[in-house]
């Protein structure tokens, strides 16, 4: 009998492990915890105080799933312990994120037999299933790299442009390139980097290094290394590169023309400082969870744009958030090809796969279900507020991008932790969901009759 239930154990543990996948959920929960229990002891906080357990979660799970929504203020309510905190769960998770889902697209490739290895290897070119640890070295210097000159123009800023001490300009820099290229959004200063919505020296060092973090390394190694010949790229490089581009030209003119004259934000600037502040702002909107912009003070037209551009998000196996822009726009090509009555669905001279489309569909509508699904929870958990109010703030925090108006620090603990939860899936589910439902692909050796039911 013994032995029988030992086996059956083994087996189970086998079959869990099979799927290497299964483990992102609990190593993201693991460390979000273990940051929990760090942020609730009175070492980290200014006034040495324990801090309860909903706020601690939330933090840190902010941190992991690199958000960047706050409940306190974080430079007033942490001391120097709990900022290094944040910083070391804020770089786990984003460097987390980047091996995790580098090794998911290797496990993937070696389970989906030897014409689809094929076709994932054609399509990922650099994500090969050759040498893992030399593509993980590589990511871990790009990261460094990144990271080491974000540190040096923003602590040369700080201490030769505002007079910070040496020691206290290298924190600040450091801390920002870290939440800057991780994507996530915590700052060392109460109102965010609106202080310094009109320093180029600040606000385009952190812009760039967020476009670079949100991009995912499929698509920043193959454009840099192919980038003589943007033709040559794979369709999800393709996809990435050039749909990102459109969502920055896009979200820079629709906020520029929106906020122009609106005092609250960028009407009192002159122009330089109004272009500087809305691309900071854009670079940053899809993701990074800075505020450049007083997110309160947007223009009602403002708010429906930073939804849609908060839910697409960035690129695939970046630190980016959302669904992702592969996706967005392999289901805007899909609506192309039907309006025009085409069989295929191409991009760039390569037919996309029914099983792609069917990801990228699953992956949207459940989206869709959970930040319509959180809103109301979280309407029903806070009396009046705002619907869009509501809906930014579940998004935001869906989405990993960490934009507020101040929602998450007002609702109640029930509020709080549905927002928590929601960060929690929006980092670890996309990745898990699309690896799960390419993992499972299955043969059949036999097809039903088509019928065409009538749709619309």
């Amino acid at each position: 009998m013994i032995n029988e239930v030992r086996g059956r154990e083994d087996w189970l543990v086998r079959r869990f492990f099979r799927h290497p996948v299964r483990l992102v959920p609990f190593g993201f929960l693991a460390v979000i915890l273990l940051g929990t229990g760090l942020l609730m002891l009175p070492a980290a906080t200014s006034e040495a105080r324990y801090t309860p357990f909903t706020t601690a979660l939330f933090t840190a799970a902010s941190a992991v799933s690199v958000t960047g929504l706050t409940v306190v203020d974080t430079p007033d309510y942490w001391n120097g312990f709990g900022l290094v905190m944040i910083t070391v769960l804020t770089q786990v998770g984003g460097l987390g994120i980047l091996t995790g889902a580098t090794l998911v697209i290797l496990v993937v490739a070696r389970q989906l037999g030897l014409r689809n290895r094929l076709l994932v290897q054609a399509e990922t070119a650099e994500f090969g299933v050759g040498d893992v640890r030399r593509l993980l070295l590589r990511i871990a210097a790009t990261v460094g790299a990144c990271e080491a000159v974000m540190t040096a123009v923003l602590a040369g800023r700080f201490w030769l442009g505002y007079d910070y001490p040496p020691g206290r300009a290298l924190w600040y820099g450091l801390f920002h390139a870290v939440q800057g290229f991780n994507n996530g959004g915590f700052a060392l200063f109460s109102d965010s980097l609106i202080g310094f919505a009109r320093d180029p020296w600040i606000c385009l060092p952190i812009a760039l290094g967020t476009i670079v973090g949100g991009l995912g390394f499929p698509a920043l190694f193959e454009a840099t290394r192919e980038w003589r010949r943007p033709g040559h790229w794979a369709v999800a490089t393709k996809l990435t590169v050039w749909g990102s581009a459109a969502l920055l030209a896009v979200g820079f003119v629709g906020l520029l023309a929106a906020e122009w004259s609106d005092p609250r934000t960028i009407g009192t600037y002159d122009v330089p400082g109004k272009v500087l502040a809305v691309f900071t702002q854009d670079a940053v909107l899809r993701t990074g969870g800075f505020a450049t912009l007083d997110t309160a003070g947007l223009d009602e037209e403002s708010v429906p744009l930073l939804i849609a551009l908060m839910f697409i998000g960035g690129g695939s196996a970046s630190t980016a958030g959302g669904i992702k822009v592969s996706t967005f726009f392999l289901l805007g090509f899909a609506i192309w090809a039907e309006l025009r009555g085409e069989p295929d669905v191409t991009v760039g001279h390569r037919r996309v796969s029914t099983a792609s489309l069917r990801q990228a569909l699953t992956v949207a509508l459940l989206s869709v279900a959970l930040v319509v699904g959180g809103t109301v929870v979280l309407l029903l958990l806070t009396e009046g507020l705002p619907y869009h109010r509501a809906l930014l703030e579940v998004t935001s925090a869906f989405s990993t991008t960490g934009l507020s108006t101040g929602v998450a620090s007002t609702v109640a603990d029930p509020g709080q932790l549905v927002l928590t939860l929601l960060m929690y899936v929006g980092r670890v589910g996309p990745l898990t969901l699309g690896s799960a439902i390419a993992l499972n692909t299955r043969r059949r050796l036999y097809r039903y009759p088509e019928e065409q039911p009538i749709v619309g």
